[in-house]
């Protein structure tokens, strides 16, 4: 039998599990410590994602390809998840739609633009490289195709907007008999995917419009009459900048046909990280003012909310809550996670502390 050599881990893949080393021991180690710093994948409690492949798409934009640890639970195409990225201390949470259906090797692929003053966009696209371990959420998200395919299809993308339909092209146009893509891009250069979009509109039937602004200047939502006559015979899906999905819900309406419009909208995370703050206990009705030293479990047990723990016993996770808004900081590390509301983003609240006004959904 052939002993085959073991794959090389990469040099940036090496440092980031030093740096998890040299972190683990600065401070008390308890026995999910030891699964988190030596394979963080295998985690039973907490799900990650590790990078295996960062691929260029556009000047400004690449697809990464993701090894999710234990628990992930599967997708379909079109729906989205959401990662946290650690950037400068900060862990950050942001929404990525998944580009492709369900992979025989189990892996999954996000593509990211770089946006001006983007904190995880830049991040992702200039420094993500094979190794990274980022955190995960499970899929959610129903901007995706029906069981049963429409008789006619169209699909309206602008800019990243194109990624969520990427994955139900990828997926399901074989099915699709009629099916339109119009896609809208500052320029030629800018168009994501463009080299495959074109392949399927010469090989598979997908019939294709692109616009790019520089030459067509951008689109406006009346010229959609224009470029697809029968829109109003097709079941529809929008995606991309908020101007273009309000534009396009409006128009829809106008028509009487908003029945047939599907559109997916992302919420930018804007939280703000303070010393302490407000904390709200929704289930049980309790909010308390919490200083940015003491845990979020001691907190709560003195307000007289009944806090799930096993750590005074030795059972690590035990105490494990869904954080739907807010920040909070790591009394260990000093790392803030942050949430935005209805995330459900989970925190240990025996090493957390306020780091703003925060809601446990508790």
């Amino acid at each position: 039998m052939a002993i085959l050599d073991a794959p090389r881990a990469s040099a940036p893949a090496l440092r980031a599990s030093a740096g998890r080393l040299a972190r683990a021991l600065s401070t008390p180690l308890v026995p999910s410590d030891f699964i988190d710093l030596f394979s963080p994948l295998s985690s039973p409690t907490t799900l990650r994602a590790r990078v295996e492949e960062v691929r260029p798409e556009t000047r400004d934009a690449v697809t990464l390809v993701l090894q999710p640890g234990r628990g992930w639970r599967g997708h379909t195409a079109g729906q989205y998840i959401r990662i946290g990225v650690d950037v400068d201390g900060v862990r950050q949470w942001r929404a990525y739609s998944l580009t492709e259906p369900p992979r025989p090797d189990g892996r999954l692929t996000i593509t990211v633009k770089a946006i001006p003053d983007g904190v995880v966009s830049n991040h992702l696209v200039r420094r993500a490289h094979p190794g990274l371990i980022l955190a995960l959420d499970q899929a959610t998200g129903d901007f995706t195709l029906p069981a049963t395919r429409p008789a006619k299809a169209l699909f309206l993308t602008a800019g990243s907007g194109i990624t969520p339909v990427m994955g139900m092209l990828r997926d399901g146009l074989a099915d699709l008999a009629d099916a339109v893509l119009v896609h809208c891009a500052p320029t030629v250069d800018d168009v994501i995917y463009r080299s495959e979009l074109r392949h399927l509109a010469a090989t598979a039937g997908l019939r294709l419009i692109e616009r790019h602004d520089d030459v067509h200047g951008m689109l406006q939502i009346e010229q959609l009459d224009q470029l697809v006559p029968d829109l109003a015979d097709r079941e529809t899906w929008v995606c991309g900048p908020t101007g273009l999905l309000d534009a396009a819900e409006a128009f829809w309406s106008d028509r009487g046909i908003s029945d047939r419009l599907h559109t997916e909208r992302f919420r930018p995370t804007i939280v703000v990280a303070g010393e302490g703050g407000t904390v709200r206990f929704g289930a049980s009705d309790i909010t308390v003012d919490a200083d940015a030293s003491t845990p979020l479990l001691t907190a709560g047990e003195a307000a007289g909310v009944l806090m799930p723990s096993g750590c005074r016993m030795g059972i690590c996770m035990g105490c494990v809550v869904p954080m739907r808004e807010g920040a909070v900081r790591d009394l260990r590390t000093g790392e803030l996670t942050t949430a935005t509301e209805g995330d459900g983003v989970q925190i240990q609240t025996c090493i957390s502390a306020a780091a703003g006004d925060c809601h446990i959904d508790l």
